[in-house]
């Protein structure tokens, strides 16, 4: 496999791909997926060259698609020494495999990219979203299982998460903050990080290696915005109803666009400049949920309007391929910022509270990934008839 300084171009031009066209905007186009076959087929290694993909993330429900609907996995699944796992036991060995593997064939862009790229991830169970000591334990020892150092282990930005990832970059793991949805939770995400990094420098250890990515989830955002529109479209009149339509399909974007700047403030600083002396890398903003959910939307926006230097796009497959077929290539997450903001304000001001959206998502967000990782577990188990 050539690493991406020796990728051929598609067409002579760089451009030519619009995914492969994201990394001459400073964008870093990852997958969001995992399955047997991608890494087997050598699918995996042709997106690494012909698209410029970068890395690669799961989640439990990815997992559940993957295992479930398929029989990729029976060689695990009907192993003789299955009957001696319980049903976690034997989704961990089939996830670990898979991230060592797609670990290995990232690592050259791994090593091209100097750390900054090439990572997989593979996420804590979701049952300990609110349980900071078992989420430490979980992440190292899922940390050392997997024993690659492109790694990065997920634990989502719970009131409780957040300590452990403080605690987890401080040991000098790197990882993935999952489910942020507010401006003000992605700031406490950011805090965690710097400060991780400022104690290692602190007892003079390394922080060039330590890589973070603030996983900001994007399309959900549109699609609680809109239900609440909806309903209060139904009653309101005039002004009212035409300030509600004015933030229709408008808030996911808004948001990031406002939580990017955010970000360009706290590693723009004599903070992190000191910080970034001694070699770190900053905790690049990652945009997650980019599939479109609404039809009437068009198939790429959360990727087309989210384009900006020093970001991650995780993307699922057929966004992937919709984005290759006909995505647009220009520098949108700094366009209208000021009009962001104004949009934001307009979302208060037409009775929808952003608060309440965001922390509904996030309860939302970790009761989906807890009931799918459920179902897996049953399937798996099942399968392999062995105890849930």
């Amino acid at each position: 496999m050539t690493t991406s300084a020796t990728i051929p171009d598609v067409g002579g031009k760089s451009g030519t791909n619009p995914l492969k066209g994201l990394l001459d905007f400073g964008q870093s186009p990852w997958m969001d997926y995992i399955r047997r076959d991608l890494l087997t087929s050598g699918e995996l290694k042709k997106m690494i060259e012909n698209d410029g993909l970068r890395g690669m993330t799961s989640n439990p429900a990815i997992f559940e698609k993957s295992v479930t609907g398929s029989t990729l996995y029976s060689d695990i699944i009907n192993a003789p020494d299955a009957k001696f796992l319980d049903a976690k036991g034997l989704y961990e060995k089939i996830a670990i495999r898979d991230v060592q593997d797609a670990c290995d064939i990232f690592k050259p862009v791994y090593q091209q990219s100097k750390r900054r790229d090439g990572y997989v991830s593979l996420e804590v169970s979701p049952y300990l979203a609110n349980d900071t000591k078992g989420t430490l334990e979980e992440a190292r020892r899922l940390w050392k299982a997997v024993g690659r150092e492109n790694l990065m282990i997920k634990v989502p930005a719970t009131p409780e998460g957040i300590p452990a990832i403080r605690q987890l970059l401080e040991e000098g793991l790197n990882i993935n903050i999952t489910l942020l949805f507010a401006q003000s939770v992605y700031e406490k995400v950011a805090e965690a990080f710097i400060a991780a990094l400022e104690a290692r420098a602190a007892k003079g250890l390394d922080v060039s290696h330590i890589a973070s990515v603030a996983s900001f989830f994007v399309s959900r955002i549109d699609t609680l915005v809109d239900s609440k529109v909806d309903e209060l479209a139904k009653t309101a009149g005039g002004a009212a109803k035409a300030l509600l339509e004015s933030v229709r399909g408008k808030i996911a974007i808004a948001n990031a666009k406002l939580t990017y700047k955010k970000y360009q403030e706290l590693f723009g600083g004599p903070r992190w400049k000191a910080l970034a002396g001694k070699g770190a890398q900053t905790q690049r903003l990652l945009w997650a949920s980019t599939s479109t959910k609404n039809p009437k939307y068009r198939d790429v926006i959360y990727v087309e309007e989210l384009i900006g230097a020093d970001t991650v796009d995780t993307i699922p497959p057929a966004t992937f391929d919709a984005f290759r077929e006909h995505g647009k290539l220009r520098k949108s997450l700094t366009e209208d910022v000021a009009g962001a903001a104004k949009t934001m304000d307009n979302l208060g001001q037409a009775g929808i509270s952003m608060k309440e959206v965001t922390d509904k998502l996030l309860v939302d967000g970790v009761k989906l990934f807890a009931d799918a990782f459920k179902q897996l577990l049953d399937a798996t188990g099942k399968s392999a008839g062995v105890r849930a």
